[in-house]
């Protein structure tokens, strides 16, 4: 009995070791499961495991500043000590978006984050399935700090077909559109607390006749070639300065009025909205046939804001961000500066929508988790913050004694490498941003005043799914291209007949049908919103 009961003892023992081994290798198998993120997740913990390597790819907008390579080594040191991972970053630039944004995602090139807003083919893209479909669950892990700061909102605003696919930036942009003029010019010819560009024409004859090297509208092909236009439309109407249906400000198509509660839907082909566009266009005939336009702006690809110092250009166009440094380089070189806000009628400016800036992640990205992890980083850690938008301490900014961001000694407005706001990492925190030492005066208090013009407006947060028209409103856009552009810049003969024309062709390309879909959309937006 006693070898029977040591048999059986040894037997029992033998099954647990068995057993016990059997578990064991089975937690081994589950204990990192792989993902295409290039990490490992462990089983019985959330912090993933980066002991692989990763270079992760970028796209931004914009083009590269002098100083990128410098910015990006600091960068990649600090991703490569923080998460084992370095970034490459390409720059789209922005008289190649329209064609070579969705190539890049079409391509199949390796690409883990692409520069995402609803005024830059978002929801297209998203429904083509261009972009990975974000789990918020994942990010939880993934992206605490961003995560821990992101108002909800944010991704119901970018939720398209029942999915987020954009990661918004946690703080949108508090900007109006402006235009900065030379103080100087305006003295010599009488005009003082100016409201509108429409007021400028007697600044305009004064540059004609007597700086010659200098254009009044310089404009460029990409965003100052309906700027003025759209400007001189705010003094009549309040819009969003693109339309509803594509968010291109270049193109014609479906609007409301801001200040209007009801909400109503309108084409930019009915009034009060036509009415609007034939003021507009007027003074801009006017101010071409004078001499005031750059004759060939479909060919200029300098903006300008950038040559606007240098005297090639009479007037700057940009907003409250991309100004700043303008009017600092400005004043450096001895020009004084006025700064003109472009406000609705109301003397308002819709505020940004949670979907006008931010990032996403292309469907075709092997490293999604490592890539979320860079961009928690990026995003919302100050000092990734300061090194992405600001550049390198003590090389392009320094800290000064009041808590403001200075520039360092020897280095000006105008020769710093890697200027504020010049990268294309608009869709940081900006909540960590301190004052720039070398703002203007004038600029300052432009700063402090933009708070008191934004407003919440009815269709803040709508997102329109153009999938049922995306043949129609592709079409508008080509029609605009060829018949709107032109009415913009001021090359037509006739006001009247140029937009019967517009409106015939806009009509033959399905604005209709595209006005009809829109109406739908924002109809259970609005009923929504008001539960």
């Amino acid at each position: 009995m006693k070898k029977s009961s040591m048999l059986l003892l040894v037997l029992l023992f033998t099954m647990l070791v068995a057993s016990a081994c059997g578990n064991n290798n089975s937690n081994q198998k589950n204990a990192s499961v792989s993902d295409s993120a290039g990490s490992s997740t462990n089983a019985n913990s959330t912090k993933p495991d980066n002991s692989k390597e990763v270079k992760l790819v970028g796209y931004l907008l914009g083009e590269a500043p002098k100083g990128m390579p410098d910015v990006l080594a600091a960068l990649n040191e600090k991703l490569k000590k923080d998460i084992n991972a370095t970034l490459e970053l390409n720059y789209i630039g922005w008289g190649d978006v329209a064609s070579k944004y969705p190539l890049v995602l079409a391509s199949g090139e390796d690409v883990d984050f692409i520069f995402a807003a609803d005024w830059n083919f978002y929801v297209s893209e998203a429904n083509k399935g261009a972009f990975t479909p974000l789990d918020l669950e994942k990010m939880k892990q993934l992206m605490p700090k961003y995560m821990a700061k992101q108002n909800p909102a944010a991704f119901e605003a970018a939720t398209v077909n029942d999915k987020p696919y954009m990661i918004p930036t946690t703080t949108p942009d508090r900007k109006v559109s402006v235009a900065v003029i030379r103080k100087d010019i305006m003295d010599k010819v009488g005009l003082k607390d100016v409201k509108s560009i429409a007021e400028l024409d007697p600044y305009f004859a004064e540059i004609k006749k007597e700086y010659p090297d200098m254009i009044p509208l310089n404009l460029d092909s990409q965003f100052d070639i309906s700027t003025p236009y759209q400007y001189l439309v705010y003094d009549k109407f309040n819009y969003s300065g693109g339309p509803i249906d594509s968010g291109d400000p270049k193109s014609q198509g479906i609007t409301y009025d801001q200040a209007d509660p009801s909400g109503k839907i309108i084409s930019m082909m009915e009034e009060p909205m036509l009415s609007a566009q034939k003021y507009a266009a007027t003074i801009m005939k006017g101010w071409y046939d004078k001499g005031y336009v750059n004759k060939n702006p479909y060919s200029n690809k300098t903006r300008s804001k950038d040559n606007f110092c240098e005297g090639k250009s009479g007037v700057a166009f940009g907003n409250t961000l991309d100004i700043a440094s303008v009017m600092s380089t400005c004043k450096a070189k001895g020009i004084d500066t006025y700064l003109i806000p472009s406000l609705g009628l109301d003397g308002k400016w819709g505020m940004s929508s949670w979907t006008g800036n931010g990032i996403a992640i292309p469907a075709g990205s092997k490293n999604v988790d490592r890539t979320m992890q860079a961009l928690d980083l990026i995003m919302e850690d100050e000092s990734y913050v300061n090194l992405v938008y600001f550049g390198i301490d003590g090389k392009n900014y320094t800290v000064t004694a009041d808590g403001k961001l200075g520039l360092p000694e020897g280095v000006t407005s105008d020769s710093n490498t890697y200027p504020p706001d010049a990268a294309g990492f608009w869709f940081v925190d900006k909540d960590y941003f301190k004052p720039l030492n070398e703002w203007t005066d004038e600029y300052v208090q432009h700063h402090d005043q933009v708070a008191s013009y934004l407003t919440d407006y009815q269709y803040n947060g709508f997102t329109f799914n153009s999938e049922k028209v995306k043949s129609e409103v592709a079409n508008l856009k080509n029609v605009s291209a060829q018949y709107a552009s032109p009415i913009y810049v001021g090359i037509i003969k006739d006001v009247d007949s140029a937009f019967t024309t517009l409106a015939d062709k806009l009509k033959a390309a399905g604005i209709d049908k595209v006005k009809a879909e829109v109406e739908t959309q924002a109809s259970a937006f609005l009923a929504n919103k008001n539960k």
